[in-house]
């Protein structure tokens, strides 16, 4: 924010030297550049002409644009912009300038002269001269707008219109409506940007909070089991599950956590369902690669596995597990394969988890991954590639 600021201000700051130093580059007309700057600059039409259209540029970009334009006001802001415009017209801010400098350039330089014996004969106000009165020090044939100044300011000339000053006031007005209306457009795609990011993580944390009781519940539910058939593994489950727990309160809430961590908590959550799996159930779980430090979204392989032990086991018919995990150093491979066994719930309808999974996948991974999920020859297939 400080550094958008800081960059405004040094556009603004450099937009207006320019402006400031157009009148010195085009009145400057003697060969004595430094005097006549320092003339123009102590001009009081000079800083009536910078001055005006400065502080018509800011009145119309950060009052009368948000004010009536962006509110649709669009008549009165018409007419504020004609009222505008007549004060330019009485002002006379170009013209003004250009005559107090015309004006001064045209004054007669001191030469030295001649004193000649019949000077008499000339006339009283030439008798100085050698060659009579010079054009310029004609009064009857000067320009009235010419003539020396009394001391007084000027203003409004009758009759005069400032074409090149209400050129230059049209100028300054469709730039500051630009300049407005780009600072509101950059306001309004900031404040969007930051609603989708708060949207974001809005919706992760509801995800998180599904997935953890989601997950929580199918795992209590197997050691219930157990604890009713009295297995003799119930007071490990009950360790792997507070290891499991412990995972999900204390690091679940980070967006990026250690695949050591996510692997060890999978591997427990795997043991627990060792406990329950028949005869009939071949399991298949294999890491390939070593794991260093990478780092991973929390329980976004978890749901994937849990789907598996969920709807591919059968105590009536054979079938088999396989889970997979390829680990290189920036990239991750999961593979989940299950046999389709015919219950009363369809295979693919895995509940909140997967679903939520994805919306996970699309916020945290954008273009970084890649997720195909079939059902085919009776095989229920999840491949993950992720970007880490």
């Amino acid at each position: 924010m400080y550094r958008s600021r800081l960059t405004a201000f040094i556009i603004h700051a450099a937009g207006w030297l320019m402006f400031l130093g157009f009148p010195l580059l085009f009145m400057n007309r003697t060969q004595d550049s430094v005097s006549s700057t320092y003339f123009v600059i102590s001009s009081p039409y000079y800083w009536l002409f910078c001055l005006t259209y400065i502080f018509m540029f800011y009145l119309n970009a950060w009052y009368l644009v948000p004010q009536f334009v962006f509110r649709k006001r669009y008549f009165s802001y018409g007419i504020i912009v004609l009222l505008l415009s007549g004060s330019v017209y009485y002002l006379q801010p170009f013209d003004n300038l250009l005559r107090h400098n015309l004006r001064e350039g045209a004054k007669p330089k001191t030469t030295a002269t001649a004193v000649l014996p019949n000077a008499d004969s000339i006339g009283p106000s030439t008798k100085n001269l050698p060659f009579g009165p010079l054009p310029h020090q004609d009064m009857r044939m000067q320009d009235p707008s010419l003539k020396p100044s009394n001391g007084v300011v000027i203003i409004h000339q009758s009759g005069n219109i400032d074409m090149v000053g209400l050129f230059i006031f049209i100028v300054i007005i469709g730039l500051s409506i630009a300049v407005s209306t780009v600072q509101k457009w950059q306001l309004t795609e900031q404040r969007m940007v930051k609603a989708e990011a708060e949207k974001a993580n809005a919706e992760l944390s509801f995800l998180k909070a599904q997935i953890n009781p989601h997950f929580l519940f199918n795992t209590l539910n197997n050691i219930y089991a157990l604890s009713v058939t009295g297995s003799e593994h119930t007071s490990e489950s009950i360790m792997k599950l507070s290891n499991i727990m412990r995972y999900v309160t204390d690091e679940v809430e980070e967006d990026f956590v250690s695949l050591q961590h996510e692997w060890d908590c999978i591997n427990d959550y795997i043991d627990l369902q060792r406990l329950r799996l028949g005869k009939k159930t071949k399991l298949n779980f294999e890491l390939i690669g070593t794991i260093g430090y990478q780092r991973i979204a929390p329980l976004v392989l978890m749901t994937f596995i849990e789907n598996v032990f969920k709807y591919g086991i059968s105590k009536h018919e054979a079938t088999e597990i396989t889970i997979k995990l390829t680990v290189e150093q920036n990239k991750l491979a999961f593979f989940s394969q299950n046999t389709i066994v015919e219950s009363g719930s369809k295979p693919g309808r895995t509940g909140i988890g997967i679903k939520n999974t994805r919306q996970r996948l699309n916020h945290i991974y954008p273009g970084k991954h890649r997720l195909d999920i079939n059902a085919e020859n009776n095989l229920f297939t999840v491949k993950l590639e992720l970007d880490c």
